[in-house]
């Protein structure tokens, strides 16, 4: 038997929203992983990214779970996820990203990750694109029944406003992102934002510490991004990440802004700093975290203009990760500056840590907070 859709195929995407929509919508959490459709074809099966490419090399150990739990063709959509400890880790997740197969087999073993299912796109010759929600989740759940076992996890799923606020709050301990929003009466629309999400967002007031130049513009003319600082309990500042996303108009304002506060400027925009600065010379190599350096994501080291870390600016976040000292997640929103706070006031106790919840929990469909929390 044949699928009737082929990778690679866009899945939906959702539009952020402050508050749950009004009408007839299914409520699921919002897993904090990599988007993945899974496409079962006879013996054959796809793991595709978001961005259409094969996940396979990367989660051995998924491919094989999967291939003792879909014994017929078929295509879901959903997350790949890596829990430890009774949370999401985003960071373990992105450590399965690795050129070393050797590597990606050991970290298979050591943090396994796990496919959430939230969505069916065929099921043996049928097409189920063009139905409704409503019918393509019973489609699923009956699907899954028949499936059985822990190879497959299915999201829970309601369609109660109430249920749905209370799995915004409490879900986000164990490391989930908020809800996701979708009319039951919908099909399914890759590529387009069909969804809707709404995702936690908090404030913090960081030091600036750094900038980078705009990619498109000559050095000095024009800031990308600010770089964003907070200090533990024993006054060392941190790198905690980036604000950008100015106007043309804003990011030229703000090159002459901090035009004063810039460290040993040279003719070509670069910097050869010679004053103290908390992410330079020996502080680089004492255990803080600083800007630039390589990642899996980043070859060589990005170049960035230290300053004196004498402002401070609010930014919006989502939440953190990593271990301590954490770091934000995403890129930052620019609320507003604050002349109104010492930059050594900018500490992590400012940051709102969620209850700890259990991830396990959430699929279970339990409601149980950690032991201790």
């Amino acid at each position: 038997m044949a699928l009737p859709l082929s990778s690679p195929i866009e899945p939906m995407l959702a539009s952020p929203a402050s508050e749950l929509p009004v009408g007839d919508y299914l409520f699921e959490p919002k897993w904090d992983g990599f988007r993945c459709l899974v496409f079962r074809a006879g013996e054959e099966i796809l793991l595709q990214s978001r961005t259409g490419r094969s996940l396979n090399r990367y989660f051995p150990e998924v491919l094989d779970r999967l291939a003792e739990a879909l014994p017929e063709d078929v295509v879901l959509d959903g997350e790949l996820v890596v829990a430890r400890a009774g949370r999401l880790d985003f960071d373990a997740l992105g450590e399965r990203i690795h050129p070393a197969q050797s590597r990606v087999r050991m970290l298979a073993e050591a943090t396994p990750a796990e496919f959430i299912a939230f969505d069916i796109l065929a099921l043996g010759s049928r097409d189920l694109r063009g139905e409704p929600l409503s019918l393509r989740r019973d489609l699923l759940v009956d699907f899954d029944a028949r499936v059985g076992g822990s190879a497959l996890r299915l999201t829970p799923a309601t369609t109660d406003p109430d249920t749905a606020l209370v799995w915004f709050d409490l879900f986000e301990g164990a490391g989930l992102d908020g809800v996701v929003c979708k009319l039951l009466d919908g099909g399914y629309t890759p590529g387009r934002r069909s969804m809707i999400k709404i995702k936690h967002e908090r404030t913090a007031d960081c030091v600036v510490a750094g900038l980078r130049w705009h990619a498109k513009t000559p050095p000095g003319t024009a800031v990308g991004s600010l770089l964003l600082g907070l200090y533990d309990d024993h006054r060392v500042l941190h790198h905690v990440g980036v604000v950008g996303a100015f106007t043309a108009a804003r990011r030229r304002a703000l090159a002459e802004e901090f035009d004063g506060l810039r460290i040993d400027r040279d003719s070509d925009g670069g910097v050869e700093a010679t004053e103290e600065h908390p992410w330079l010379g020996e502080h680089a190599s004492d255990g803080r975290r600083v800007p630039g350096g390589e990642s899996r994501w980043r070859k060589g080291s990005a170049q960035w203009v230290p300053l004196r870390p004498e402002r401070v600016v609010e930014v919006a976040y989502d939440h953190t990760e990593g271990a301590e000292p954490a770091r934000f997640r995403h890129t930052t929103r620019f609320r507003r500056w604050r002349p109104d706070r010492e930059p050594a006031t900018c500490r992590y106790d400012q940051l709102d840590e969620p209850v700890r919840y259990d991830v396990n929990a959430v699929l279970a469909g339990e409601v149980r907070q950690q032991p201790g929390s």
